[in-house]
């Protein structure tokens, strides 16, 4: 079916260039189809106030309220010496709260004159904090007088809708430009099957469009956002069930363990027994591998649930059936850990074709960008010749030099930080599609694991292996308990005292190459709110090295440094040659070093609450119980602190990532993964609506088994062609 042109007319046509630009530079809409789907995040009612206590740090907000009181001060600066500097504070309410606004030098004419104490207007601007309290700094703002023809016209009805908006857009000129391309509305393809539609009572497209745009009552806004919700969840669901339906068509070699072969003699060389959630997964994992079309899984395991243990016996299967395994690792220092923990606990099986391995023993290779080129000749020709059952290495396992004898498992770990491309260049190396096995540390919430890894079968490790200590995580506030924070350093010391280890994680790295760019001349309003860099490892461990943490060893690790010389430091770490290791987050996935006891994360409020879950799990992986301090300066009102004592107060992961998901905005949740540009989900919310997307599914995976060409359902096909535009396209293609 040809597109539609109504809706793929250019926005520049229909607004005028200087607009468009803007859009399409900062919201990411490019049509009149695009702004038609930019829906309002929320709507105000005339007479209702915005709840001003919840202001988040830092984010763009549009927020009506009343001007409680307007104070000029005049002072001296560098631009006015004769105290003819001026500047103009603005006091709003909204009955839940007050928030200051704040206007400088020639800016403070016009809200001067028309800001006055009663007046109600809506106000954009980027939250900040001066002095401790929250402002605004030069807001963009809109006069609500209710008489103004244009302003009663513009928000036809009493519901205001307020648009995801930047600083170069607010939300009532986007609300403006809505109202010239609306009439396009009644072009929209309707992709949801007519008798889905009908048999769950949902709304037309069109009349969709129009309610969630120009709604007349709270109940409009309902049925628009049922209806769109359905068509985000179902047409995704529709995508992903295709690329199943394909994987389920293509050809692999089953791989079954040998009673007696490889695994076998692993298992009982085992110190230890395997948890009930291992030998499930790996039951599950063993049933994928079996069978004549590929295994796609994802395996979501709690920090130091024991993963790697279950990816090592899927890989000793695949080799006992015959072929060979590689894991994927995201950074050179964890790639070399998997390779020694691997040889460590394989002992002699991993020894083959040596004196002294085992009968049944194959090579276990490392193969890294930075191996010199004896080593690499040496590990390529044990790859090409089947001499190495299982490799080990990061990206450099892509390179077209890289030939496998019989690829039969990839496991990657970490997925997230792997590209699509990467993944697929691995999965290429095999004679035949080989099983794929997914891991990571982060855990998520059944709805996401459908609507991002929609394509893969997922399992779940929940229990932790015995042996493991409990972790006490504390929120240090330095910037108002200042001796909170020396006494942070105490713990760390008396840690070091009982012989164990400790990490301080800082964001940045503090050489020149990260350095913010020094701002010249004027002073932004985010200078104006006090802010500075993120703390750097180089200057950090310059600091404690000199004096809280004076007379123990502090040793620094970063991601610019050689790989050689990582490896030399984690293993001076491992082996307890070093007190203090000062490092950014490339120690947060893999790491393992059981002696480590404390974990202190500088200016924690710069970081996610998965990363930091996952940063703290790098402690109390031994008998003695582990510490995590997470150090900020944030005020305590802040949405940052919030996050900071919602990871305080579990270790629980799920919730975690339930608490991560439920404070990011809803189209930041599928991220890169989902598309590398602009996440497909605008109305749908993946951790409250997951009966929609359950429900989606099923009715996606009927629809699929029933017409996978979607011939009868040229519609559907049009608007899955819309969502997946090429980049998509390939993202689900490789899987």
């Amino acid at each position: 079916m040809d597109p539609v042109p109504a809706l793929e007319e250019p926005l520049k046509k229909v607004l005028g260039p200087a607009t468009a630009k803007v859009m399409a530079e900062h919201l990411g809409l490019h049509t009149v189809g695009d702004l038609l789907h930019h829906y309002p995040r929320r709507y105000e009612e005339r007479g209702q106030l915005t709840h001003l206590a919840d202001l988040p740090m830092d984010e763009h907000v549009t927020v009506v309220a009343q001007v409680a009181d307007a104070r000029l001060h005049t002072f001296a600066s560098s631009r006015a010496p004769r105290g003819k500097g001026q500047r103009l504070e603005v006091t709003i309410t909204d009955g839940s709260g007050r928030l200051q606004l704040v206007f400088f030098g020639a800016g403070v004419h016009k809200p001067h004159k028309e800001l006055l104490p009663g007046t109600r207007a809506m106000f954009a601007g980027k939250v900040s904090v001066f002095n401790r309290r929250l402002q605004l700094a030069h807001p963009a703002y809109e006069l609500l007088r209710g008489d103004s023809e244009e302003t009663v016209e513009t928000w036809a009805g009493s519901l205001i809708p307020i648009y995801p908006a930047t600083a170069k857009l607010e939300s009532w000129k986007i609300g403006k430009a809505l109202q010239t391309v609306l009439p396009g509305a009644q072009e929209a393809v309707d992709p949801l099957p007519e008798s889905l539609r009908a048999g769950r009572g949902l709304v037309a497209l069109p009349e969709a469009l129009l309610k969630i745009h120009r709604p007349h009552t709270k109940a409009d806004i309902e049925d628009a956002r049922a209806r769109l919700k359905w068509d985000e969840a179902f047409v995704l669901q529709v995508a992903l069930a295709r690329r199943r339906h394909a994987d389920a068509h293509l050809p692999a070699v089953a791989r079954r363990p040998r009673p007696d072969g490889l695994l076998a003699a692993f298992d009982d060389r085992l110190p230890f027994t395997l948890t009930e959630g291992q030998r499930k997964v790996s039951a599950e994992i063993f049933t994928g591998l079996a069978t004549e079309h590929p295994m796609h899984r994802l395996l979501q395991g709690e920090v130091g649930s024991g993963k790697t243990m279950v990816a090592l016996r899927a890989m000793l299967a695949v080799v006992d059936a015959g072929g060979q395994a590689a894991m994927l690792a995201p950074t050179e220092v964890l790639a070399q850990q998997h390779h020694r923990s691997v040889t460590e606990m394989m002992g002699e099986l991993a020894e083959g074709g040596m004196l002294g391995g085992a009968e049944d023993a194959t090579k276990v290779v490392l193969l890294t960008g930075s191996m010199g080129a004896a080593a690499r000749r040496h590990a390529l020709l044990d790859l090409a010749t089947g001499e190495a059952g299982i490799v080990i290495g990061t990206h450099a396992l892509i390179e077209d030099k890289v030939q496998f004898h019989d690829l039969g498992l990839v496991v990657v770990d970490e997925q997230h930080r792997f590209g699509v491309e990467q993944r697929d260049a691995l999965r290429g190396k095999g004679k035949q599609p080989p099983h794929l096995l997914v891991m990571t540390a982060t855990p998520i919430p059944r709805t996401v694991a459908m609507t991002v890894f929609g394509d893969l079968e997922t399992s779940v490790l929940d229990q932790l292996p015995a042996g493991r200590s409990p972790i006490a995580s504390h929120v240090v506030p330095a910037a108002d308990k200042p001796h909170f924070l020396a006494r942070a350093w105490e713990r760390v010391r008396e840690e070091v005292a009982k012989g164990h280890q400790a990490y301080v994680v800082c964001p940045r790295i503090g050489d020149e190459a990260d350095d913010p760019k020094k701002p010249g001349g004027k002073k932004s309003a985010e200078d104006e709110a006090g802010k500075r860099p993120p703390l750097a490892v180089l200057d950090i461990a310059e600091q404690l090295a000199r004096g809280p943490l004076r007379g123990l060893r502090v040793e620094v690790l970063h991601g610019r440094m050689q790989p050689d010389d990582k490896d030399a430091v984690m293993r001076r770490f491992a082996a307890g040659e070093a007190d203090v290791l000062v490092a950014t987050t490339v120690i947060e996935v893999g790491v393992n070093v059981p002696n480590a006891t404390a974990m202190v994360i500088m200016d924690a409020d710069r970081f996610g609450v998965s990363q930091l879950h996952q940063l703290r799990g790098r402690v109390g992986r031994g008998s003695a119980p582990g510490l995590c301090l997470l150090i900020t300066e944030m005020p305590e009102a802040s949405a940052a602190r919030q996050r900071l004592n919602a990871v305080a107060s579990t270790l629980d992961g799920f919730e975690l990532s339930r608490i991560d998901l439920e404070q990011r905005r809803e189209g930041d949740v599928l991220g890169q993964a989902q598309s590398g540009t602009r996440s497909s989900l605008r109305m749908l919310a993946v951790i409250d609506d997951e009966e929609i997307i359950a429900e989606a599914r099923e009715e996606a995976t009927r629809v699929v088994a029933d017409d996978p060409e979607l011939t009868r359902l040229p519609a559907l096909r049009t608007a899955l062609d819309a969502l997946l535009d090429e980049e998509r396209e390939q993202y689900l293609e490789k899987g």
